[in-house]
């Protein structure tokens, strides 16, 4: 909690402050996926010096997961939120809201995912691949010389394609839809992963 208040703390006075209208697209690059990484470091045994005992209680497992889950999202989902509103607009950017349907998408294919391979594995895994599908384009852009976008300008469009409009709106809310599927089929492997 201390690290996402800092953190939107520092990027709304940082954009104020400075008039800085780029920092608003970083930000909403980065908020789908915190939630998943503040799941990561909250559950399993590189997290938890108990988590042996409370993995074998009725209570564990995927429970004890989404329990934590729900508590990273409780905190992390109105604080980002209420940042990305403080935040000065940037051109072409999405709204602020826009993060929230692919972040609850984002952090359940992490979870559904982490029926396989852990906790910090699949976050890793989950967060190198959105931060490679919204940045890559930004980056192949390159920033502005001879006409070319900049950086900023050049990730407010590329989350535009992913986030804005009811098309790619529906499009997350779908992948959320099949990842809570999958994660209800896995629900019995946190019961035994050892890795998590």
């Amino acid at each position: 909690m201390v690290a996402l208040l800092v953190t939107g703390l520092v990027a709304a006075g940082a954009a104020r402050a400075a008039g800085m209208s780029g920092v608003r697209p970083l930000l909403l690059a980065l908020a789908p996926v915190l939630p998943s990484a503040g799941v990561a470091v909250s559950y399993g045994r590189h997290a938890d010096p108990m988590h042996e005992l409370a993995a074998s209680t009725p209570s564990g497992g995927l429970r004890l997961l989404l329990t934590r889950t729900a508590s990273v999202l409780a905190v992390s989902v109105p604080l980002l939120t209420l940042a990305g509103q403080l935040l000065p607009a940037a051109a072409g950017a999405p709204a602020a809201p826009a993060w929230l349907l692919p972040g609850l998408a984002l952090t359940l294919a992490a979870l559904a995912l982490a029926s396989y391979v852990g906790c910090r594995i699949a976050t890793c895994a989950v967060t190198g691949g959105w931060l490679l599908a919204v940045g890559g384009p930004a980056l192949l852009a390159g920033p502005g010389e001879s006409g070319r976008p900049s950086l900023a300008d050049a990730l407010s469009a590329s989350l535009a394609t992913v986030l804005s409009g009811p098309a790619a709106q529906s499009c997350w809310a779908a992948a959320a839809a099949v990842c809570a599927g999958l994660l209800a089929l896995r629900r019995t492997s946190f019961d035994h992963l050892e890795r998590m």
